[in-house]
């Protein structure tokens, strides 16, 4: 039986689009949300804004199973085509369609990039499973990214806002991003989750067993990453109100290179993949793992750094309102690929 998106997955965009609209709103019938939101703050942080986000990274990193690292390890194959595809050709494709589509808007460059650095650890085990890939291949991936990224973000976030732009002469770039900064944001919004995510897991299923743990826990908390971002994104639309007039064209702009980069990216993916002759479950797990992004990473850190109503971090909103429909169309492109292997 084919397997399909839940209801909250399926509506993603409308959902998004309908906290958008919510968040105008409030901003428009209440101006002064932002005096209100700023009582709730400590130093540059605020509080309500930050549970938020460490929520909404929890059930993703609370869903990898850790234990499956080893056997990630043994197929050499899959490893290093995989850590090609994800740190290599996917942050160097999305720098250039960021220089190519909005070099004249660096903020917005800024974000494309950041989303482009941030490795998919979440819905990527959905489309797989839509396109019958292999699960225990993209959960091994998963982990990997996970770890990967913890390790590596801040590193590639310095080298690809600070220092290459820089030594391209991109001369209208003048955005650069505190490295401390960065660190610090990883360390809280991907840390805390990624500590939380690993002892939930080994100490629930100790108790309660790995059965109930993935039929009973991970179905209850994984609704949270929605509400969390809507959450997020409602607040940010709050104090952006003045700015709607401008919404409908920025969408556009930032839409069209993240299209180009999730149709470039999996189609690169999975034909690497087949000249490798890696089998077609595997190769749709390789492929979606390196086409999809960790949109709740780069808007946390878009949000730590440049502030909730920067652009950087409405670019990452964006982000996930394309990608659901994108890749719903990659997945039957997914489905096609298959029957056609049965030929080849």
């Amino acid at each position: 039986m084919q397997p399909k998106l839940k209801f909250l997955d399926r509506y993603l965009t409308f959902w998004i689009f309908l906290a958008m609209i919510a968040g105008v709103g409030l901003g428009y019938y209440f101006p002064d949300i932002s005096q209100v939101t700023k009582s709730f703050s400590s130093g540059t942080t605020n509080i309500p804004l930050a549970i938020g986000l460490i929520l909404m990274m929890y059930p993703p990193l609370a869903k990898v199973d850790y234990s499956l690292l080893p056997k990630v390890f043994k197929d050499k194959k899959v490893i290093s085509v995989s850590l090609f595809l994800n740190w290599m050709v996917g942050p160097v494709l999305m720098f250039v369609l960021a220089i190519v589509f909005l070099r004249n808007e660096p903020d917005y460059m800024v974000g494309l990039i950041l989303i482009g650095l941030a490795r998919c650890i979440a819905m990527v085990i959905v489309w797989n499973d839509l396109a019958k890939g292999n699960r225990e291949y993209a959960a091994l991936l998963v982990a990997l990214n996970s770890v990967f990224q913890i390790v590596s973000y801040s590193f590639f976030v310095w080298l690809f806002i600070n220092v290459l732009p820089q030594k391209l002469g991109l001369g209208s770039f003048t955005v650069s991003v505190p490295i401390y900064e960065v660190i610090e944001s990883v360390l809280i919004y991907l840390g805390i989750p990624f500590l939380a995510g690993f002892l939930s897991r080994y100490l629930l299923i100790k108790n309660k067993g790995k059965d109930w743990y993935n039929r009973k826990y991970i179905p209850m908390i994984s609704p949270i990453t929605l509400y969390a971002l809507l959450f997020t994104i409602v607040l940010m639309f709050s104090l952006k109100g003045d700015k709607i007039l401008e919404l409908p064209m920025d969408v556009v702009q930032i839409a069209i290179p993240l299209i180009i980069y999730f149709v470039l990216m999996f189609f690169i993916s999975f034909f690497v993949n087949k000249l490798m002759r890696v089998p077609y479950d595997k190769n749709i797990s390789i492929a979606f793992t390196a086409t999809g992004n960790n949109f709740e990473l780069a808007i946390a850190v878009s949000i730590a750094v440049f502030g909730i109503h920067s652009a950087q971090a409405f670019v990452g909103v964006i982000g996930p309102l394309v990608e659901v429909p994108v890749f719903i169309l990659l997945v039957k492109v997914s489905l096609y690929f298959k029957q056609r292997y049965k030929r080849l």
